[in-house]
């Protein structure tokens, strides 16, 4: 369908970029990530950093506080061993199954109170030194990494056993020959640039532009009429993220994308004023509420809810069930995301169309989250 949006017609019109007239926009820089903090005391950590470590190291909550504290103390006394030791500090890790320190020394007859100690050939310093002459070369394809191992007192080279050629056999034999602390480490994969999700940012489907709305599991929701099903999606920077795994426009103007393993939804909404928005649920606002929404094209703009339930007449057919509301929106802000309640933590839905601008004014409609969700078994990425 045409997303082009440089001529206004009588009535309400799509908000999106189309191929003719897309704009000319600034890609968008990292998500600013919420802030968190910890320290030793085991009775202040946040409830979500306690989850994440049951979950992912497979403790109780007692074990998850006890082993928090006992990491905070290790870095502590890793950091003054580093600093006392010198040259001589060979660099420190924590076990993972005891939980206890070990600090490696250059040099027999040294302890370090709080830590077990290793006699190692290398110090820290020295192996730092091996990997920044790495960091000067050119490295192949195949090579997929290299750093300081602490543990095994080496640098460790990564190479895919599965793309491993010539190329990388030379950049092999050229780092060992620097120094004797050189490894080398088969891998089955190479890594790629990770990038997250986060409502309002900025997506494109070849020449045309709209906005992201809310990230869910395996993706994020979206305007229908931005793409049909199976059409291609690049992100804010113009890197590949998916493609259209539901679409419906008219009727409803809804749609979502499935993204690949280089994108993470995030609970964001961007303020476009180097602030995120956390999502925390999909309660509906109340007729008068007052209500922000995010786009690619004006940013973070407000007003309020006016009516639910209407049925907007486009050009292009009828598109039923929308909000209505006072808050401006222009071309490519389609798709973005609406917020509302306490903190603006509340995901009401995805920008449509409307009329009018930024500079006079306008109405502006969306269609809600919560038919989008249930409509595809969706669910929303929560703070």
């Amino acid at each position: 369908m045409n997303r082009t949006s440089a001529a206004r017609v009588t009535g309400a019109v799509l908000l999106a970029t189309g191929v003719v007239t897309a704009l000319s926009v600034p890609a968008f820089g990292a998500p600013a990530a919420p802030v968190g903090s910890s320290g030793s005391d085991t009775e202040s950590y946040p409830a979500e950093l306690l989850q994440a470590v049951e979950r992912d190291l497979g403790l109780n909550a007692d074990q998850a506080r006890v082993r928090l504290a006992s990491d905070q103390k290790a870095s502590e006394v890793a950091e003054s061993a580093k600093s006392s030791l010198g040259d001589a500090f060979g660099g420190a890790w924590i076990d993972q199954a005891s939980g206890r320190l070990t600090v490696a020394v250059t040099k027999s007859g040294l302890s370090v109170t709080g830590a077990d100690t290793q006699v190692v050939k290398s110090s820290l310093t020295q192996l730092n030194g091996t990997k920044s002459v790495l960091d000067v070369m050119s490295a192949p394809k195949a090579i997929t990494s290299w750093r300081v191992d602490e543990k095994s007192n080496a640098v460790v080279i990564e190479v895919n056993k599965n793309a491993r050629d010539a190329a990388a056999d030379s950049f092999i034999a050229t780092a060992k020959s620097i120094g004797s602390t050189v490894k080398v480490e088969e891998v089955t994969e190479s890594p790629t640039p990770l990038y997250d999700l986060r409502g309002g940012d900025a997506i494109y489907m070849g020449g045309g532009r709209c906005s992201l709305g809310f990230s869910v599991t395996g993706g994020y929701v979206t305007a229908g009429h931005c793409g049909t099903t199976g059409t291609a999606v690049s992100g804010f920077n113009r890197v590949a993220q998916g493609t259209f795994a539901g679409s419906v426009f008219p009727g409803n103007d809804y749609a979502w994308v499935r993204t690949n393993a280089n994108w993470t939804p995030r609970p964001w909404v961007n303020r476009y004023n180097g602030t995120n928005v956390i999502v925390k649920g999909s309660t509906q606002a109340a007729v008068g509420s007052q209500i922000c929404r995010s786009g690619s094209t004006t940013g973070w703009r407000c007003g309020t809810v006016q009516a639910f339930n209407q049925t907007v007449n486009y050009p292009q057919g009828q598109v039923r069930g929308l909000t209505r509301t006072n808050a401006c929106a222009e071309g490519g802000d389609s798709g973005g995301s609406w917020v509302a309640g306490s903190g603006f933590g509340q995901a009401q839905g995805v920008t449509s169309g409307g009329s009018g601008n930024c500079s006079s004014g306008g109405t502006t409609y969306f269609q809600p989250v919560n038919p989008i969700l249930s409509r595809y078994g969706l669910t929303l990425t929560r703070g």
